[in-house]
């Protein structure tokens, strides 16, 4: 399987984030390439680099107004007297519709959903390759490849069309959806993160040309909280074209396949002709978040289910977080999947 990856991703090197009102490390760390990249090459995965496509396939889902707040933010944040290390908001409007203020710290209230996507002096370069490289996974699928890895970090599914959160800043894995469906192609999103892809949602809730589907750990107690309930079926010419399948907190192996079944049947119904997978592996049972209880085991079976349906498919990195079994859990998604094929 031909895989995707650039090195510039290693400069995103946040150091915090807040979360019960507590300053914390932050797991979304560079070490993640190492681990992830060692997995997926344990698979047979062979990494190339992206080509640089340009704003185009990004700005066809991001404002350009946003883009150029990432872009800049952080030198316009370095010039406010005693400021943090990253920038991080402190202060949020009530609704998009609201003022749009030329305060550096009103801005990054407006385009940062919460305290979980700092921005430092790399972050833009990273989340740019990060593109970039989701871009160029699309292309491998729109020539003769059946199927690709993309090692997208910082990960994506968070981001909304002018919005960051979550440890995302671009929406990988829908950019390379848009991608595929400019090329003539029926994309399906099938999100396998233990958090919803609330940004996912929001960039193609009034959609129809493109199939969003998110399997994930229940978010009435759980990040995102606001978002991936089940009544939320998409709207306007999108309604029907979203599926939300929350499950209960710790939910193992059998259960977790048995929604994947629905999901899956989805897709098919939906008739679409390309999967892009939004490869979260933190619903691993060692992942530090705790949201659900796959096993290694689990993982191939995932893996060997999405193959079964005969579709081209994209595997974009989303989340899974450092644990003793991250790099094996891909390692497993990605053999599942190629021994099915």
């Amino acid at each position: 399987m031909k895989a995707v990856f650039d090195a510039r991703q290693w400069r995103h090197d946040p150091k915090h984030f807040m979360a019960n009102g507590a300053i914390l490390p932050n797991p979304e760390q560079p070490k993640r390439i190492e681990v992830l990249k060692s997995g997926a090459e344990a698979a047979g995965c062979v990494f190339q680099a992206p080509c640089d496509a340009g704003f185009g396939p990004i700005a066809a889902l991001h404002s350009a107004e946003y883009l150029i707040f990432l872009q800049n933010i952080y030198s316009r944040w370095r010039r406010i007297p005693d400021a943090g290390e990253e920038v991080i908001p402190n202060i949020h409007p009530a609704a998009r519709t609201d003022g749009y203020p030329k305060s550096a710290v009103g801005q990054a209230g407006f385009h940062q959903a919460d305290t979980a996507c700092p921005i430092a002096e790399g972050t833009w370069e990273a989340a740019y390759w990060s593109a970039q490289s989701a871009i160029s996974g699309a292309d491998l699928i729109k020539g003769e490849e059946r199927s690709a890895y993309v090692l997208s970090r910082p990960p994506g599914h968070h981001a909304f069309g002018d919005l960051a959160g979550g440890f995302c800043f671009l929406n990988n894995s829908g950019i390379a959806a848009e991608r595929l469906s400019e090329a003539g192609l029926r994309p399906a999103i099938l999100d396998v993160d233990v958090h919803h892809g609330n940004g996912t949602q929001g960039i193609f809730y009034s959609r129809d040309d493109i199939l969003t589907v998110s399997i994930h750990a229940d978010p009435a107690r759980f990040y995102p909280f606001f978002w991936g309930h089940a009544q939320e079926r998409g709207e306007g010419r999108g309604l029907g074209y979203n599926l939300n399948l929350p499950l209960e907190r710790g939910t193992c192996d059998d259960d977790y396949m048995a929604t994947l079944d629905v999901a899956l049947r989805r897709v098919q119904s939906f008739g679409a002709d390309v999967l892009v997978v939004a490869l979260g592996l933190d619903a691993s049972i060692d992942d530090p978040f705790k949201g659900l209880a796959v096993t290694k085991d689990g993982f191939s079976r995932i893996g060997a289910a999405i193959a079964k349906t005969g579709l081209p498919v994209l595997f974009v990195q989303e989340g899974g977080y450092l644990s003793e079994s991250l790099g094996e859990n891909l390692t497993r998604v990605l053999t599942g999947f190629q021994e099915a094929v």
